[in-house]
């Protein structure tokens, strides 16, 4: 089953696991090593992290490693940027109405 990017970054553990191999690659007992959680757990977040093909699992020697492979992540960029300019223009016009209230409360003659 192929999941969405957008579930692999819905739970704080795997954001915090997809910062953790950012940078570089690491094996899955040291990411397991970072969480007071079971390794069961971590595996299952690794695994939906693969799932949604943020990370990739390497086989060096006798370990594996979880390396990141972020280019999934400009999905949610991209969706966010929508809500971005939305909300940009949203607040552009509340800058103006209030800009003009301002002038308005400043007008000679007018009281408080």
């Amino acid at each position: 089953m192929r999941r969405d990017v957008f579930q692999a970054i819905a739970d704080p553990t795997r954001r915090e696991i997809i910062q953790m191999i950012a940078t570089t690659p690491l094996n899955v007992n040291t990411v397991a090593e970072n969480f007071d959680v079971s390794r069961t757990a971590v595996y299952k977040h690794i695994k939906i992290l693969t799932e949604c093909g943020l990370i990739v699992m390497r086989q060096k020697g006798r370990e594996r490693y979880c390396e990141a492979q972020l280019e999934r992540l400009q999905e949610v960029a991209d969706w966010a940027e929508l809500y971005k300019k939305m909300w940009s223009a949203r607040f552009g016009l509340l800058d103006n109405v209030l800009a003009g209230m301002q002038v308005n409360d400043k007008k000679p003659g007018r009281k408080k």
